[in-house]
């Protein structure tokens, strides 16, 4: 039986796609890959992920998932990725969730920078988007 592909909308497997940045401290080589990464640890409501890729500047307070209902992550669509210059990048995104049975979407284009070695989410604008999660990817 084939694995399932990663939550992030990629088709590899979670397990060799986003895993390896979330369990075990692989560093994502671009700012998209940290973006599907950061997709996914939501997905997981893996809050430990989230924190340590945001960058320190715009981190908020934990908890980061404390409203309810928890939006429930159903698909990843990443519209572009463009590198501005050697450490800054944005992701264009669109996120689309479950929020007690009805369907939204959140559209970002999200801003990251490189330091040390380490891609970190900045911040982003919102777009044309229904209704906004607790937290930003």
């Amino acid at each position: 039986m084939k694995p399932a592909p990663c939550p992030c909308g990629s088709t590899t497997p979670e397990s060799r796609c986003c895993a390896p940045a979330i369990d075990g401290g692989v560093r994502p080589a671009s700012a998209e890959a940290l973006m599907r990464s950061r997709y996914t640890a939501y997905v997981r409501r893996d809050e430990a992920y989230l924190l340590s890729t945001w960058h320190v500047s715009t981190r908020p307070v934990p908890p980061l998932f404390d409203t309810t209902p928890l939006p429930k992550w159903i698909g990843l669509e990443v519209r572009r990725h463009r590198q501005i210059d050697a450490t800054h990048a944005e992701v264009e995104f669109i996120a689309r969730y479950r929020v007690g049975g009805r369907a939204h979407r959140l559209h970002e284009t999200s801003r990251f920078v490189l330091e040390d070695g380490h891609w970190f989410y900045v911040d982003g604008d919102m777009h044309d988007t229904d209704m906004r999660p607790e937290a930003p990817l």
